[in-house]
């Protein structure tokens, strides 16, 4: 039942962004990339950097000192084009990701060249050797845990068929700030036992820490995906669109089936995949090795793999309807981020 909602891979009770533009061509998720359909009771999956606040350092960068924009004026990086290219762009994100009190949008560029690097890594194998012995001892563990995570969520994938020719009528909306949802994730950890990275984990791979407003295939909803049936067992009375209740309600639910004993067992009741659960614990992991990663999983954008290649949809996307992959890319080729 789960369609996934690709990166990390979000729904939240926030008004969506509105926009003169048709649909589909409006601004507004832990993917190659296309949503996911598996027995579950939820849906699943969704997943720039800078030195100073105001020169981006991702891709694009390196190529165009005028990058293009999408349509919500989100720059639009480019990905790296060698293995050297990939390993100097994870080493500056992970530096500019410990660094305090950035900006926002510097958090931002830093997020999305992340993702688009460990895309283009588990795209090109041939780079991941050089790549990891670029690194220092600190990055290699970090880089891993990300190879990890999003070689487990492309075997997923794999497994759902067909990309579709058409874009989810999905809405792409601005999650709650940061710090807001971290604390939704560790007050549901206390009141549970649940580790509070695991919840984090699922929220990325679900809906994008809650970007994407919309139904899955199997009628899933929410930033953490339930179906009304399995809501109602979990709810408490809560609002399957709040993020601060559904956090609550998956929390409950991993405790249900299991996953105080064994998180694994919690996990795949959460989504039957043995791809899902591993890619939730090595988000999880990442997060334990460094809890200033989940700046860079907060700011990663949505892609989404369709039958004209895997789109970007940013923040302001909107569609009441499925919209034919083929024309947005033709209105939007910078959608085409990943080739």
């Amino acid at each position: 039942m789960r369609f996934c909602l690709s990166l990390l891979l979000l729904t939240v009770a926030m008004s969506a962004c509105s926009s003169t533009q048709t649909a589909g061509r409006s601004v507004g998720s832990p993917s190659d990339d296309p949503p996911v359909a598996a027995d579950a009771p939820h849906a699943a999956d969704s997943v720039g950097s800078a030195v100073t606040n105001t020169t981006p350092i991702g891709p694009s960068a390196i190529e165009d000192p005028l990058p293009s924009t999408a349509f919500n004026d989100r720059v639009v990086p480019r990905v790296a084009t060698s293995a050297q290219e990939a390993a100097s762009l994870f080493a500056e994100v992970q530096a500019g990701l410990r660094a305090e009190d950035q900006q926002s949008d510097v958090y931002g560029d830093l997020g999305h060249t992340e993702q688009l690097v460990i895309r283009q890594l588990v795209r090109n194998e041939e780079w991941i050797d050089p790549f990891r012995a670029a690194l220092s001892a600190e990055d290699l563990a970090l880089a891993d845990l990300h190879l990890t995570a999003r070689r487990e969520l492309s075997l997923l994938h794999a497994h759902a068929g067909d990309p579709s020719p058409d874009i989810p009528a999905w809405t792409i909306i601005e999650p709650e700030p940061l710090e807001t949802l971290v604390g939704h994730y560790k007050r549901a950890g206390e009141a549970s036992g649940v580790d509070w990275r695991v919840l984090a984990g699922i929220n990325l791979i679900e809906t994008g820490m809650g970007r994407i407003l919309g139904l899955s295939s199997g009628g899933a909803q929410g930033p953490m995906q339930f179906l009304p049936t399995t809501w109602a067992e979990v709810s408490e009375g809560g609002d399957i669109n709040d993020p601060s209740d559904a956090i609550d309600g998956a929390a409950r639910y991993l405790v249900q089936r299991g996953g105080l004993d064994d998180i694994r067992q919690g996990l795949f009741g959460y989504n039957n995949s043995d791809n899902y659960v591993n890619a939730v614990l090595a988000y999880a992991a990442l997060l334990e090795l460094d809890e200033r990663a989940i700046r860079g999983f907060y700011n990663w954008e949505v892609y989404v793999g369709t039958a004209a290649g895997t789109l970007w949809l940013p923040v302001g996307y909107l569609s009441p309807e499925p919209t034919p992959a083929i024309e947005y890319a033709e209105e939007n080729p910078w959608a085409l981020t990943l080739g």
